[in-house]
Formats: structure tokens, C-alpha cells, sequence
């Protein structure tokens, strides 16, 4: 009676540390995984990566090696996705609104179409900043020059057709201004234009905001309410703008990929982005967390396309 008591003790033991090794154990492949952000190092989809990257080998044993291949504004990579291996062991970093934008223009080496997205996890607030020792204390002051100086004023944003050229379009149609837009490779390509003033001022995310608030100004952010790290800056909203917007990210693997394979890493994705120390983390820092994975991706796309469309009228990209 006692040897099966030991026995049955000893088979929940195993039953228990195998459910442990499972764990820890290598989750989507037992080669690194190569998580290619197709932007400088420094701007928000690289840094988000790699903080990825941290928690998917320190918490689950499976290593993440994130690789920058910048050009084109993200299209360089876009354009190669469904070349690379569709065994699980690439994912590429993808940007809405990059992805439906940069395809209406001529010479795009990829369609929308030929992006397979399987997982969104977060969404950055448009910024409009100015650097610290800039004469433009507050959004007004900067509109007002910007009305009285038509076309000589400049806002840096992170490459053509992005996110931050449609806030600039977007600026320009609300505010009734016309606003020049200067695209640079990245996000972090942009930062000492911004705050040695080579350019009037940027439009980027509120992340950047937040992480530069000493050396740069921000006038106004598009978010529903007032981040509580920049209490004093007013949103959108708040100025009489209909504004809540920003850059979506997330990853996509080849379209060859098993449907199997999408799902795991999707899933996995899942896991990595509701980690509650690293949730609290982005959220501090101005992401706003989204969990949108492989079977909501068709809607959360249908959902964000015509509004993408519009800011492509506004910037001429499209006829009326």
C-alpha cells in the first residue's frame, strides 16, 4: 500500500515537472527565431522587438535575434517577405498604415495583399513636438506661424507614406495650414534634426515624446486623454481636432507558412504582449497595448483601410 502511494506521488511529480520543462521549454522552434524590423535600430518597432526578444528567451527559452534591415521606408523588407523560409523561423515587423500606403504608389514592389499579417500588439498616438528651444511655446503658436508662413515650415516624420506623413496631411487639413514634411529613414534617424531645430519641428509618436520630454516640446498628442506622463500636453481633441490616431504594429510571416505554424506564432505573440511587468512597461512609455491575433486580422484590417484611404485623399496619393 505504501509503494503505490509513493508510485502515485511520484507520477504526479513527473506528470508536474514535465508540465514545467514544457514551459521553459524552446515554443515555436528549436532554431532562433530572426525578427526582422525593417527600420533603423532606435525608433519604436526596434525597441519594442527587442524587449520582445528579452522576455521570449529569459521566460520561454525560445531566442529571438532582431536583425534591422532598413530602406524604403519599410518596403525594402515588405517587398522580400514571401521569399523568406515559412518554417516559423522569420517573422518580419509590420506597420499599419505603411502597408496599405506605400502600394498605392508607383514602383511598390508588393501589394497589400502580399502582406500576411498574424498578430497586432500595439498602437503608438501620433506627436507633434517641437524642440525644447523652440520660439513655439504651445499648438497655437505654431499654427499661427504656420498660417502666416505657407510652405516654408517643416515637420521630420519617419519615412514617406507612413503614419507620420499622414499626420502631417492630416495637420495640414484641419488646421488649415501647409505644413512641408521631411521623411528620415526612422524614428531614431530623426531625433537631433528635431532638437538641434534643422527642421521646425516633428511629427512623431507619443512614445518618443515621453522618452525625449527634457530636450523636445510636445504640443499636442492624439490620444483620447491626457497621458499622465505628459499631464500639461492638451490632445487633439481637446484643440477642436477629431484626432485619435496613430502607427499600428505587429508581425507577419509568409504567406506559405502552414496555417498551423501562423497560429502558434500568433498565439505565442499573445503571450509575449499580455506579460503584466512589460504591459505596464509600454503603457508607461505611451504604447497603447491591442491584442489582435491571426482570425481577427481580416476584419481589424476591412475596419482600418477606408480610414487609411482618406488621409491618402487628403495627401493627394488618391483622386477625390
Amino acid at each position: 500500500m505504501r509503494m503505490n502511494k509513493i508510485a502515485t506521488i511520484a507520477g504526479i511529480l513527473s506528470v508536474a515537472l514535465l508540465g514545467a520543462s514544457q514551459t521553459v521549454a524552446q515554443v515555436i522552434s528549436e532554431k532562433p527565431v530572426q525578427y526582422i524590423i525593417p527600420f533603423p535600430a532606435g525608433g519604436e518597432s526596434d525597441v519594442v522587438a527587442r524587449l520582445q526578444a528579452d522576455i521570449s528567451a529569459k521566460q520561454y527559452k525560445q531566442p529571438m535575434v532582431v536583425i534591422n534591415r532598413a530602406g524604403a521606408g519599410g518596403a525594402l523588407v515588405w517587398s522580400q517577405l514571401n521569399g523568406y523560409p515559412n518554417d516559423g523561423t522569420n517573422i518580419i515587423g509590420v506597420n499599419i498604415p505603411h502597408i496599405m500606403l506605400q502600394p498605392l504608389q508607383e514602383g511598390t514592389q508588393y501589394k497589400t495583399n502580399d502582406i500576411n499579417s498574424v498578430y497586432y500588439y500595439h498602437f503608438t498616438p501620433d506627436a507633434l513636438m517641437v524642440s525644447a528651444d523652440s520660439p513655439y511655446k504651445t499648438y497655437q503658436e505654431f499654427v499661427a506661424a504656420a498660417k502666416k508662413n505657407p510652405g516654408k515650415m517643416t515637420l521630420a516624420g519617419s519615412a514617406q507614406y507612413s503614419a507620420n506623413h499622414m499626420a502631417t496631411e492630416r495637420l495640414n487639413k484641419l488646421a488649415d495650414v501647409k505644413v512641408e514634411y521631411v521623411p528620415f529613414k526612422g524614428t531614431g534617424d530623426l531625433i537631433s534634426s528635431l532638437i538641434g531645430m534643422h527642421v521646425d519641428g516633428a511629427m512623431g509618436y507619443l512614445p518618443l515624446a515621453i522618452q525625449q520630454k527634457s530636450r523636445v516640446r510636445t504640443l499636442a498628442v492624439a490620444t483620447e486623454q491626457r497621458h499622465p506622463a505628459l499631464p500639461d500636453v492638451p490632445t487633439f481633441k481637446e484643440l477642436g481636432l477629431n484626432w485619435v490616431d496613430g502607427a499600428y504594429r505587429g508581425i507577419a510571416m509568409p504567406k506559405s507558412t502552414p496555417i498551423e505554424t501562423q497560429k502558434k506564432m500568433s498565439d505565442y505573440m499573445a503571450k509575449l504582449n499580455a506579460d503584466p511587468a512589460t504591459k505596464k512597461r509600454l503603457e508607461d512609455s505611451g504604447f497603447v497595448i491591442v491584442d489582435i491575433p491571426l482570425d481577427k486580422i481580416p476584419a481589424f484590417m476591412k475596419e482600418k483601410e477606408p480610414l487609411v484611404m482618406e488621409d491618402a485623399r487628403n495627401a493627394g496619393m488618391l483622386k477625390k
